[in-house]
């Protein structure tokens, strides 16, 4: 078998047919686009940012959130010309592997993969907890109690991996209309917060400050650095947006522009949360240990609505993570899938279904593998040591963030890097805040990186993040650099920017070629 070195790393020429086994189809417009990176996010608003108020109270998180708001921008604006110039599934991977190597892409990628599959189980775990609640309410049927909560995981898994499998055309419809139907769970809180006289802002600061700080900032400004991760966990996931890449119909047009308008979005209805919330149930009520699953919107529903729609609430909650349920397994059966088309996974991971034209492999095997994490964290750890069940949980949910904020300065910085080593590859995007913007977007996610290194809850998640991490790289330095193949992503890399668009080119452009580089 012919085969070519560079950088350390060896590629195979591609078996006859490879392309063909792992096709994508075109199906997605600007609105699919924008209703799956919506729906990927959207329940960072049903729960998970509450926590940080019991790190820096409301004030803190209001400057975190900002801070993190202008990051997302700058991020988005960069992702947004890095993926008009690389129009194929790799995404945040093909990004820094044009731009630092096989390596870097390696890093970003695997870092991607954590990020994405941790997240679907977090999601998981939050939405058979609701299932169970509404099933419970409505029948007296409780899985839960009788130690059978996996069943759920089960039935979410096999749904949503049945519903990618499906072809994109209906998962980004569904997306769509999830998306839609949460944002509009969370305009008819603010309407009957208002409506029942429920909103009162003096109740943001009802946090006891600590010796020396004020009710805004109760635990002083250095608190904000470790609120910077809950501010995140309101617009984890729009990056996912280039994974879509080879299923857009217009990827070069149409996927920067629903990022963009996708971060307006967000952002509205992230700080239409963060102002209301508190302000109907108190900050203090939603300060909760990160792990417990507790549901900020729907204690704010309870605030003014009888006891009575109990049910319809959690089904409420559920639906906004059903949304974001749906977006993140689609972010890691892409990502997964390109990573392995390239040969960095084993090959099989790739493989799409001859009539839909989806991964569903790697859609299988990733959520085989977030369900064996839901075990050991909701099942193994509980029994062995039940005080640690609600820090297990968060160790989780914090992996993800951490597995982010790595990718999101790999991709700052493999901007700057493409910026300057390949000036003639073309760009129909242009980042409006160009080199500077990816630059503070960089080191708003290198504070975020620190809020999770330096913060003691945080240090368990950081723990278990690298070994997971050391053992991929691990992995790939004896096994995968060996076995690379010229997908788009490492043609586009090879040749300076020239190649590497499947649209436009088709695949194994360079594969004729020969090249021995060091």
């Amino acid at each position: 078998m012919a085969q070519n070195k560079v950088s350390g790393v060896t590629y195979e020429k591609a078996e006859a047919g490879y392309f063909e086994k792992r096709s994508l189809r075109r199906t997605a417009g600007f609105w699919g686009l924008w209703g799956i990176g919506i729906a990927a996010v959207i329940s960072g608003d049903f729960s998970g940012w509450n926590v940080g108020l019991g790190t820096t109270g409301w004030g803190g998180l209001l400057f975190a959130t900002i801070i993190v708001v202008i990051m997302y921008f700058a991020m988005i604006f960069s992702i947004g010309e890095m993926s008009a110039a690389m129009p194929h599934t790799g995404g945040a991977y093909s990004f820094s592997r044009a731009a630092m190597g096989p390596w870097g892409g390696f890093v970003t990628g695997i870092a991607e993969t954590i990020e994405y599959v941790v997240t679907t189980a977090v999601v998981v775990l939050f939405s058979a907890s609701y299932l169970n609640s509404i099933i419970s309410d409505l029948t007296g049927f409780d899985l839960a109690k009788g130690g059978y909560a996996w069943v759920w995981w089960v039935v979410l898994y096999a749904i949503f991996i049945g519903l990618n499998s499906l072809g994109a055309s209906v998962g980004f419809r569904f997306a769509l209309i999830v998306a839609i139907i949460s944002m509009a769970v969370i305009l008819l809180f603010a309407v009957l917060a208002f409506a029942n006289g429920a909103v009162d802002f003096s109740k943001v600061f009802d946090i006891k400050p600590s010796a020396g700080n004020t009710s805004f900032l109760p635990f002083g400004a250095v608190g904000i650095l470790f609120s910077l991760p809950f501010a995140i966990w309101f617009f984890l996931g729009i990056e996912e947006l280039p994974l879509a890449a080879e299923e857009a119909k217009n990827p070069a047009k149409d996927i920067p522009r629903a990022g963009v308008w996708g971060i307006v979005t967000l952002a509205f209805f992230a700080l239409l949360i963060l102002f209301l919330n508190p302000a109907v149930t108190g900050s203090k009520d939603l300060t909760i240990s990160p792990g417990d699953g507790d549901e900020p919107l729907l204690a704010g529903f309870r605030a003014f609505l009888p006891d009575s729609v109990a049910a319809l609430l959690a089904l409420f909650a559920l639906i906004g993570l059903l949304a974001s349920l749906q977006g993140i397994m689609f972010a890691y059966g892409r990502n997964m899938y390109s990573l392995s088309r390239a040969g960095y996974y084993p090959k099989f991971l790739s493989l799409t279904g001859r009539k839909h034209q989806t991964p569903w492999v790697a859609l299988v095997v990733g959520g085989a593998i977030g369900f064996v994490i839901l075990l050991v964290v909701a099942l193994i750890i509980p029994a062995v040591n039940p005080a640690a069940a609600g820090a297990a949980t968060g160790v989780i949910l914090f992996i993800a963030v951490f597995g982010a904020v790595i990718s999101y300065m790999m991709q700052m910085i493999a901007f700057v890097v493409l910026r300057r080593r390949f000036p003639n590859a073309k760009r129909p995007y242009k980042s409006p805040t160009g080199v500077v913007g990816a630059v503070i977007a960089g080191v708003i996610a290198f504070g975020a990186f620190l809020g999770i290194v330096l913060a003691p809850t945080f240090q368990l998640a950081v723990i278990t993040f690298i070994i997971i991490f050391v053992i991929g790289l691990i992995l790939f330095a004896l096994v995968g650099r060996h076995r690379l193949v010229l997908s788009p992503e490492e043609e586009y890399a090879l040749s300076g920017g020239l190649h590497g668009d499947p649209q436009a080119e088709g695949y194994d452009v360079m594969e004729g070629e020969v090249f021995d580089r060091k």
